[in-house]
């Protein structure tokens, strides 16, 4: 079985490989076998998800190189779940793009460029999730980043290269940070596997420790974007295209999350800044909704309720009880599969009325029922409506907090209620906007030419004045505009594509799937924050004592 461990990194690297050679030809060959490796890895993440249920860890060492010199993978029960996660939506949202792309008519570009990223990504976050060392950890979010980049400033539009360079310039700076915080972990530590640094980390001087978990913790803040670190997420991920909007939102930032509860569990036990964490976890939902709640760009309003919905989950690694823990770890399952969905349907919205801005959106729920039910439901699912699965995560987090009865755990609990019912608010206003109320005039016809990405304040200006090419509605100030994979101009219809409705329709599913199996997932996520909180199994798995 620990055969299988490496298995969610090499797939898509290999196939990735393969598409590459074979060129520009064969294009339902190429979208066959990407399908057909999403859903391998989606196999083997839950045959690693239950093993590591009934068995412990997993862990195999690259090269049979045992540590500190060798390369560790180890799949335990959160990393299986955040695995079997990911791979569930990155394979809907692959789904997604290949009908937005044969929608667009564009054969070459999308095959030849999005699709490998794509496959880069994915096995980069895989990897992420896998890594048994800082240094492979380092690695997954390189990989990860690499192809994030690729992905951002697909079609090489003024807007989505101005976005992607502020993306790459953050990034690369939580790179060198993380490469100086690994460097000091080293010399301090004489390892950077996590097994190894768990016990050594122990008995360095006390100043040192809490300097390198500040460190670590600030790389994993600012791709987590928590507030204060997230001001370069609103103005970058809402200018991709849909599909890459989609598993930024839902899996990249997630990945930072997913990094904090393992630093804070199994280097950092007993961590010193729990304090300022549920700080940063109040700012976060504080700003991101109230930043949400003065947005009129759906794809913005969805951007800041990103940034407000992390401090739901560094509530529970602040408070880094049991309870708390297994709380966090169902928020973050939910959390990507609904944000995710939410940036889906904007797309879906993008293509039917020719634009996420609110106020020139109207009459979706009479004339796109179906796409009214795709919104509905995860934007209810956001916001924490009983019974659904965001009130069971809430619910968690709440309950753990007035456990722990401390003042700032009586204040996440008050915000974490307030960012709840202003969650409500956002997504009530969005529906009265684009779905409830009457369509403005011009926005019932069929065939309007979306604005493009291409369009840009640097233009000369004959377009607005004369009102730009036969059909085209200029984009007004400040609106979000994306438009197809490659940032062009696309022609609105009724009819959707029905590859993004079915991988809409099943992403709406999933998330429904974590309300009728609330109670499998919750007593999962419990045996899961357990483990982290043991250390022990961990430990055992990947040195054998």
């Amino acid at each position: 079985m620990n055969a299988l461990v490496p298995l969610p990194v090499l797939l898509p690297l290999c196939v990735m490989g393969l598409e590459l050679a074979i060129g520009p030809r064969l294009h339902r060959f190429k979208r066959l076998i990407s399908l057909t490796v999403l859903g391998a890895v989606f196999v083997f993440s839950v045959i690693l998800m239950i093993a590591a249920d009934r068995h412990g860890p997993l862990h195999v060492d690259l090269g049979d190189f045992a540590p500190p010199l060798g390369v560790t993978l180890v799949a335990d029960r959160l990393a299986g779940l955040m695995l079997t996660v990911s791979s569930a939506i990155t394979l809907l949202v692959h789904l997604y793009s290949l009908g937005q792309g044969m929608a667009d008519r564009d054969e070459r570009t999308p095959l030849g460029v999005f699709h490998p990223a794509y496959l880069i990504l994915v096995a980069g976050v895989s990897c992420t999730f896998l890594a048994g060392d800082l240094v492979n950890l380092y690695v997954g979010f390189e990989i990860m980043l690499v192809a994030s980049y690729v992905l951002l400033t697909i079609g090489g539009t003024a807007t989505r290269i101005r976005a992607g360079s502020t993306y790459v310039i953050i990034s690369l700076f939580s790179s060198m940070l993380f490469l100086v915080a690994i460097a000091m972990a080293y010399s301090v530590a004489g390892t950077v596997n996590f097994a190894q640094l768990a016990g050594r980390l122990q008995e360095i001087p006390l100043g040192v420790r809490t300097l390198l978990e500040a460190m670590l913790l600030t790389v994993f803040a600012i791709k987590a974007a928590v507030f204060p670190l997230a001001a370069w997420l609103p103005d970058s991920y809402p200018t991709a295209p849909a599909p890459v909007t989609a598993v930024f939102s839902g899996l990249l930032t997630k990945v930072g999350v997913y990094a904090m509860l393992r630093a804070q569990t199994l280097l950092f036990p007993g961590h010193r800044l729990g304090d300022l964490l549920m700080l940063a976890a109040l700012a976060s939902m504080a700003v991101g909704i109230l930043g949400a709640v003065a947005q009129t760009d759906l794809k913005r309003v969805l951007t800041f309720t990103l940034i407000s919905h992390i401090g739901y989950m560094v509530f529970g690694i602040a408070l880094a009880g049991r309870a708390a823990l297994g709380g966090a770890i169902v928020y973050v399952a939910h959390h990507i599969t609904v944000q995710t969905t939410l940036f889906l349907v904007a797309g879906l919205i993008e293509r039917r009325g020719g634009t996420t801005e609110l106020t020139r959106l109207g009459g979706l729920a009479r004339s796109a029922p179906l796409l009214a039910v795709l919104f509905f439901v995860p934007a209810m699912n956001l916001a924490g409506i009983p019974p659904l699965s965001g009130f069971i995560g809430k619910l968690g987090l709440m309950r753990a907090g007035v456990d722990n009865s401390g003042n700032w755990a009586w204040a996440l609990v008050a915000g974490s209620a307030a960012t709840s019912l202003l969650t409500l608010y956002v997504m009530a206003k969005v529906w009265n906007l684009a779905f409830w109320r009457q369509a403005p005039p011009g926005t019932e016809e069929e065939g309007v030419v979306l604005e493009s990405a291409e369009d840009d304040d640097g233009d000369d200006g004959d377009d607005e004045e004369t009102g730009g090419p036969a059909g085209r509605r200029p984009a007004p100030a400040g609106a979000v505009v994306t438009a197809g994979l490659l940032g062009r101009s696309i022609t609105t219809t009724r009819h959707l594509p029905w590859p993004m409705v079915t991988a809409t329709c099943a992403a709406v599913a999933l998330g429904l799937l974590y309300t009728v199996l609330g109670g499998p997932l919750t007593t999962f996520a419990d045996r899961a924050a357990a483990e982290l909180l043991a250390r022990g199994p961990y430990i055992e798995a990947v040195l054998g004592r």
